[in-house]
């Protein structure tokens, strides 16, 4: 070009290379994102991502499923993200990672809504047919699967929506009994009485995972029982042990009374004409004063251990008032409790109610005492019982505030009985509460279905096999904890039970992250009773069992069995509440030999069985077993982790996951736990709306997400200034880009150093970036993502290459080169973004490659060229970048005190001797306008004229508007 009008007329914009992009500064995500979406329907993403992978190192994710039951929650978004992140990610990495979304279709949470619809007609669930009940309970849950369904996919959930497993399609119904049935034949099925959580509102039993604690206050009592019988201590009859409780009506059942063996005793002095056996300890410590004992009470009658009480006999504070009841006349002995009495608060004596409390129950069946049933379903004392049954105009429920108070039936029967030392209304403590109804529940001894944690599996050869109950048990050799070594065959050792088949799972086979997950769900396993599996409600899998009248025992027949099975899958769980059961029993069999079992199973037991109709079916072809990975909330180590692991053990020998992740709740912006009755919660559809989908997504991505973590307006904020940020470099990546041909490409070896210094920290993000993706660890993903960005691009490569990119000539090798590494970056950081920004990353695609049948998804990670990794270079650069830092900090004080603009008015000194650079290439790489040398860094003002073009002020430029030299040659070249 040449061009000689005079300089300060020359206005010579059109003469640099400005980016040119139609990709907008502003996001408008909220109104792109659904047309993104539709156009991915349209050209069918999934199934050409499946395709395209087809053949590759699978990667299976099985995901959890959810409840079909109300719109998602910002704990789903979170949840479904980082899944979605998973996936999408080892997409990237080339491997055949298919998403196949589920829902959890029954239980008591979809029962409890259709009970509430109507209550509000005002409809009694009992007079509603059976089956019409659950058809309802069906239409309910389909609804909210197409809901949710349709929020997952505003997230960018990328899945196989329209082929989703549900518990409650008639083949999952069918795979879920035959897994029930499989450990029926193992022989690892009993009916049995043992207290359980139970539910007096929604009258069935709960699941561990079903349960809540709250901090709530109760009544609390001290309820003397005089001793009638002690052989080993003559002195304490007549006297009167007591002991305290904060369930008073748990006293109406009391059945026995426990001691410590080595806890001392002591026989305190009169009250009410009473003595009071209570522990040393709890007198001394004054835990006492202040319920029942007073100063004067400081006499000692006796003292000794627990162990004297042994054969020691005590009456029920209501015996003399039911003198015709059995139950209540009969001795209440003293039984030795040590391994669970204790002197931290009470009385040091505990009252046993076998009915209502595990020690209880395993304490007193081990003394030949039985539950005796007093408390229905609904909480309330049957209607033949002695004391406040049903039908007494003073009767209530168990979890009734009133019926337990101090002033309630139970403490005023114990007060005219004598008997009621102490009662008040103010004790705090932590009590479990049905999730659902947030009702409070009771343990309750009722006839359930369990499988037993410590009966020895069967075991064939080297598989579990269904009808080998009589075959000899294997034995697993367990390391010491905190070792985790693989344990190789069955030597001897440890029995193989499902507990420690799981345990060995646990401690040796799956990997945990974060890691601490493993010794959470180690230690529940450890500890945990033997599974309940039945629930006494509607809608859900039956316990297809039959059980002989005669003997208790369930019928173990394989043909029956497979006659249930095929049933069910033409049927479902219909066919076996609306069955003609002779049929199923055929002709070896008569029905009226036996019970038909109409309990449902524990909706954990459901979920738990998904691997089987998920992974092993063939219904997905591209799904195997076991799956790489299951990613839940950390409370599911008590409940789908826990239920597949032990599904899977004991019926399979081994956990049906390789690795499990495990992430932390969803807290509102000050840490508290979100609620509808604070008010706390935030409607993610509302975040989406307003600020887009990828903004939710970028928030789930950054947090420290194996942690409990916080999200609300301020923190929301913050997430969308960083997509900002992001979205502006690639904005000015697409700009710089716009005309960019192949044969502009440089080879690396011809690339000055800077540019192939970048490509070096390029090399080494990605490789940092593999390892966060193999570690799931995407907050580290976007922090070193969004440094790489925002630090070494934006505020360092492209500020130092901008003048280069503007104002070169286009052909000039350095800007040649530099367009060349931006598109390496480009092709990298576009990918790198796309699992997490998914719709931003399609948008940036496809402004630069516009292609309707084509998808950002669809492609795979970058390649990195081992010659870029050159640890010389970066260590030179690294120097110079940390030079350039000094200058720049320098120079910030004058552009505070607007003595200079911009750092292109500054003229440094610096040591030159310390530079590897010349103090030309020194000056470029500072953007200032000259450096000399000197023995400290200093900065002034320059003097030098500013160049028309590209705004430098350099010291050949004659006068301001004039060109430098550089310009001048590109345009009169």
């Amino acid at each position: 070009m040449t061009d000689n009008a005079p300089a300060k007329e020359r206005d010579y914009k059109d003469t640099v290379f400005l980016p040119k992009t139609d990709f907008p500064m502003k996001a408008g995500l909220a109104n792109k994102e659904p047309a993104i979406l539709e156009r991915w329907q349209k050209i069918g993403l999934y199934e050409k991502l499946r395709k395209a992978r087809e053949g590759r190192e699978k990667f299976i994710f099985h995901d959890g499923p959810p409840y079909a039951n109300g719109n998602i929650h910002i704990g789903h978004s979170l949840n479904k993200t980082l899944k979605d992140l998973v996936v999408r990610s080892q997409n990237l990495l080339g491997k055949d990672a298919p998403f196949v979304p589920g829902w959890d279709c029954h239980g008591l949470p979809i029962e409890w809504k259709i009970e509430e619809q109507y209550r509000k007609k005002k409809r009694n669930k009992d007079d509603v047919p059976a089956s019409e009940f659950r058809a309802e309970c069906r239409t309910y849950a389909d609804n909210w699967v197409n809901v949710q369904r349709e929020e997952f996919k505003r997230l960018g959930i990328l899945a196989q929506w329209d082929k989703p497993y549900l518990t409650m399609d008639y083949d999952a119904e069918a795979a879920i009994v035959a897994e029930l049935l499989k450990f029926a034949e193992a022989g690892q099925l009993y009916r049995g009485a043992k207290p359980v959580m139970w539910s007096p509102v929604e009258k069935t039993a709960l699941a561990e995972a079903e349960v809540e604690y709250e901090d709530i206050t109760s009544t609390q009592i001290d309820v003397a029982f005089e001793i009638v019988e002690a052989p080993n201590a003559p002195e304490l009859v007549g006297a009167h042990a007591v002991i305290w409780t904060t369930t008073p009506w748990t006293i109406p059942v009391n059945q026995a009374l426990a001691y410590g063996a080595d806890v001392e005793y002591v026989l305190l002095g009169e009250h009410s004409g009473k003595k009071h056996l209570v522990a040393k300890q709890l007198v001394e410590s004054g835990e006492l004063h202040g319920r029942f004992a007073t100063p004067e009470m400081n006499e000692i009658y006796w003292e000794g251990k627990g162990s004297q009480l042994a054969g020691a006999i005590a009456k029920h504070p209501m015996a003399d008032t039911f003198p015709d009841s059995d139950f209540y006349t009969k001795p209440r002995p003293f039984l030795d409790g040590s391994h669970f009495v204790t002197t931290e608060a009470g009385t040091g004596l505990v009252h046993m109610s076998p009915d209502h409390g595990e020690d209880d129950f395993e304490l007193c069946k081990a003394n030949g005492i039985n539950p005796v049933f007093a408390v229905d379903a609904d909480g309330v004392y049957r209607e033949d019982w002695d004391w406040l049954p049903r039908g007494d105009e003073r009767a209530g429920g168990v979890i009734n505030k009133k019926f337990v108070s101090s002033t309630g039936p139970i403490c005023e029967d114990l007060r005219a009985a004598g008997a009621l030392l102490s009662a008040s209304d103010d004790f705090q403590h932590s009590y479990p509460h049905s999730w659902r109804s947030k009702a409070k529940i009771i343990y309750r001894c009722t006839p359930q279905w369990f499988v037993p944690m410590d009966s020895p599996l069967p075991f064939r050869g080297e598989g579990w096999e269904r009808g080998s109950q009589g075959d000899v048990p294997p034995t697993l050799t367990l390391p010491p904890e905190g070792e985790r070594e693989l344990v190789v065959g069955h030597a001897e050792g440890v029995a193989a039970t499902l507990r420690n088949i799981a345990l060995d799972e646990i401690r040796n086979k799956v990997r945990f992250v974060p890691e601490r997950g493993r010794r959470r769900l180690e230690s529940m396993v450890e500890g945990r009773p033997d599974w309940v599996l039945s629930r006494q409600r509607a809608w859900g899998v039956p316990i297809a069992l039959y059980v002989d009248r005669k003997t208790g025992d369930y019928l173990n027949d394989p043909a029956v069995n497979e006659r249930i099975i095929a049933a069910f899958k033409t049927g479902g769980a219909d066919a076996w509440f609306d069955a003609d059961h002779q049929e199923f029993l055929g002709n070896k069999y008569s029905l009226d030999d036996y019970e038909v079992i109409t309990d449902i199973l524990d909706v954990w037991f459901d979920s738990g069985c998904t691997h089987s109709f998920v992974l092993e079916s063939g219904k997905w072809p591209d799904h195997q077993t076991p799956a790489d990975l299951y990613l839940e909330g950390s409370d599911q180590h008590r409940g789908w982790f826990q239920s597949s692991l032990l599904e899977s053990c004991g019926t399979r020998g081994h956990a049906p996951y390789k690795a499990v992740l495990t992430h932390g709740m969803t807290l509102d912006k000050n840490g508290k736990k979100m609620s509808k009755s604070l008010g706390n919660t935030l409607d993610p559809q509302k975040i989406i709306n307003v600020n887009g989908a990828d903004i939710l997504r970028l928030w789930a991505a950054s947090v420290d997400f194996t942690e409990d973590h916080r999200i609300g307006d301020e923190i929301i904020k913050g997430v969308t200034d960083s997509y900002r940020k992001l979205r502006n470099t690639f904005r000015y990546m697409l700009g710089g880009l716009s005309d960019f041909e192949e044969s502009e490409r440089v080879a690396v070896a011809d690339m000055p150093e800077l540019e192939r210094y970048v490509l070096h920290k390029l090399y080494r993000l990605d490789a940092d970036l593999r390892e966060h993706v193999n570690n799931f660890a995407f907050g580290p993903y976007m922090r070193a993502l969004s440094d790489f960005v925002n630090d070494d691009l934006s505020a360092f490569f492209f500020d130092i290459r901008k003048d280069c990119l503007y104002c070169d000539a286009a052909d000039d090798p350095k800007r040649m080169a530099y367009r060349t590494v931006m598109d390496i970056l480009f092709h990298a950081l576009t990918r790198y973004i796309a699992p997490v920004l998914v719709f931003t990353a399609e948008e940036i695609w496809q402004s630069r490659f516009p292609d309707e049948n084509d998808s950002i998804h669809l492609k795979e990670w970058p390649e990195m060229d081992r010659g870029w990794d050159d640890v010389e270079l970066s260590s030179k650069w690294d120097i110079v970048a940390a030079q350039r830092s000094a200058i720049t900090e320098a120079i910030e004080p004058l552009r505070r005190e607007k003595t200079i603009r911009s750092s292109l008015e500054a003229e440094v000194t610096y040591p030159l001797s310390e530079l590897s650079l010349s103090a030309e290439e020194f000056t470029e790489i500072c953007i200032v306008a000259d450096v000399k040398d000197g023995a400290e860094i200093t900065v002034t003002k320059t003097e030098h004229s500013k160049c028309g073009r590209c705004w430098r002020l350099l010291p050949d430029v004659e006068e301001d508007g004039a060109l430098c030299g550089r310009c001048d040659g590109v345009l009169n070249a």
